[in-house]
């Protein structure tokens, strides 16, 4: 299955060096080394494939000893290295007429830049999300939603037999989430308490994050709550969402709301379908931004009364559309209603797992896929 950025990377990379992050095990290995030239050899790794993390790569990366007949050299978890950035910028310098160059990690690699940006105006970065519905759909693969709340997006879980291999995957990847990425990038003495702040995440999903009530739950301080939330948005756990403060109603302004990137870890079906949802509306952000060079945000409404709406989307500062979700095909959210007659926000969508598709007063009532097809989402 071809993913969805893999003809905007190859394009890119006949002008600039890519940049390739997102989650561990989300495919960008597997895109990368899609890229790279048929190799016959199967008993050896791809020469144009370097990974930070296998000791004879490393040698060969800071020796700077490029294999010549490759015409794509990646380097994968190079961000792991406290030079890379100066490391990667004489390596581009020198080669870039006689190879191009795609790095991947499982971090925010605009946020690990170890001593300054020194590579500006020489990459576009990517981020490569989950399969989504939108995705999915493109694709014209036979899926199911069920089985996409239940087992993620990740391609491996996704694609495996039944959900105890999902289960089995998760385990392992948060494990070396903690082991690997977190050792590798951040200094963090207290492990098993950050620990329990992952498996505590999921019952936050969908609601106003409270740092204090997590910090006071763990026994740490808010300070450290904050860093540790933050360690794990830039090692692709979770991404938190702001308020949208309209104008002519009492929003709240500093409450953000918290969600994973691996939404099958929720608990119910209310907060994965949820998740879910804003994991598709961050998924088309993301891809305006890196392929358009739109300035995209994904916010939610709430006002002091605690009247709320799931997401609203804007591009270039302008609200888009509102999204509400429900699991149900049931009757309008007032919520809806109230905000629509009070903010200049043009669309209105309250989407379900459901099968009623109707319009009434300005909303639109819509099954979530039907929602993602109209809207051609990513």
């Amino acid at each position: 299955m071809e993913r969805y950025l893999t003809s905007f990377i190859q394009a890119d990379l006949k002008k600039k060096m890519v940049f390739l992050g997102g989650p561990r095990q989300v495919g960008k290995t597997t895109l990368a080394v899609s890229l790279l030239r048929p190799y016959s050899d199967e008993n050896t790794p791809h020469p144009g494939y370097l990974n930070w993390d296998l000791a004879e790569d490393r040698k060969t990366i800071t020796a700077v000893t490029l294999p010549k007949d490759e015409p794509l050299i990646v380097f994968d978890e190079i961000h792991k290295y406290s030079k890379w950035r100066n490391l990667i910028k004489g390596i581009y310098d020198k080669y870039n007429p006689y190879h191009s160059f795609l790095v991947t990690g499982s971090a925010r690699l605009d946020y690990y830049r170890r001593g300054g940006d020194s590579l500006q105006g020489r990459y576009h970065y990517y981020r490569l999300h989950p399969l989504s519905v939108g995705e999915l759909t493109r694709s014209q693969m036979s899926f199911s939603i069920e089985t996409l709340l239940e087992r993620g997006g990740f391609p491996e879980p996704f694609f495996a037999q039944d959900v105890r291999d999902y289960r089995r995957w998760q385990r392992e990847r948060i494990s070396r989430v903690i082991s690997e990425d977190l050792h590798d990038l951040e200094k963090v003495m207290d492990v098993s308490s950050l620990r329990l702040l992952i498996d505590e995440l999921p019952n936050r999903v969908g609601s106003p994050l409270s740092v204090k009530s997590i910090a006071e739950d763990l026994q740490i301080a808010p300070k450290t709550a904050e860093r540790w939330i933050t360690i794990l948005e830039n090692l692709y756990y979770c991404f938190r969402i702001s308020p949208f403060g309209a104008p002519r109603i009492r929003a709240v302004k500093k409450e953000q709301k918290l969600f994973l990137w691996d939404w099958a870890q929720c608990n119910d079906l209310g907060s994965k379908f949820e998740n879910l949802v804003a994991s598709q509306l961050l998924k088309q952000c993301h891809f305006e931004e890196d392929t358009e060079g739109e300035e995209m945000e994904l916010r939610y409404l709430r006002d002091t009364d605690k009247r709320e709406v799931d997401f609203i989307l804007l591009k270039n500062k302008k609200p888009l559309f509102g999204v509400e979700c429900k699991v149900h095909d049931t009757d309008i959210s007032p919520h809806l209603k109230y905000f629509r007659d009070r903010t200049d926000i043009p669309k209105w969508y309250q989407v379900h797992l459901g099968e009623k598709h109707y319009e009434k007063d300005g909303i639109e009532v819509i099954p979530f896929q039907r929602f993602v097809e109209k809207l051609n989402l990513v």
